[in-house]
């Protein structure tokens, strides 16, 4: 009862909190994500609401490391688990920001990158600068050291 009573909650704020007001696009004209969403409820309000393109800053635990992604771009993978529970996918740019080296589950980490929501919690991207500056650069911050 009491997970069904927070899902609905989720649900109403993401609905009156994060839905642009008639004829606002919450995209600026580049076409990139909109302005950072800090707040630790924010990636669970869009989880809730299906909301993609936001850029976001959070932290959690890395729960599992995943094979790197070497189609086009590589991609370093891995599941974080946030402090709300939800889990998310990091797909991190090895072409474009340095690996992780010494990443581990269990370590804590901390990101700023691009929200696009899936049905298994979402994907984190963008967690490095845009070498064209046309998009928000993230980050990743692991072990005292910034990625980006």
């Amino acid at each position: 009862m009491k997970r069904l009573l927070l899902i609905v909650a989720l649900a109403l704020a993401a609905y009156l909190g994060l839905a642009p007001a008639p004829g606002h696009s919450d995209r600026p004209a580049s076409g990139g994500p909109a302005v950072v969403e800090t707040s630790p409820a924010v990636i669970d309000q869009a989880f809730a609401g299906q909301r993609s393109n936001l850029q976001v800053e959070g932290q959690g635990t890395v729960l599992r490391l995943l094979a790197d992604d070497n189609t086009g771009s590589r991609h370093q993978r891995f599941i974080v688990r946030l402090d709300s529970g939800l889990t998310v996918l990091v797909a991190h740019n090895i072409d474009l920001a340095p690996r992780l080296d010494a990443l581990r589950a269990g370590d804590a980490i901390a990101f700023a990158g691009e929200y696009e929501w899936s049905s298994k919690g979402g994907v984190i991207h963008w967690t490095h600068h845009d070498p064209q500056g046309r998009h928000p650069g993230g980050w990743l911050r692991h072990g005292g050291r910034t990625y980006e």
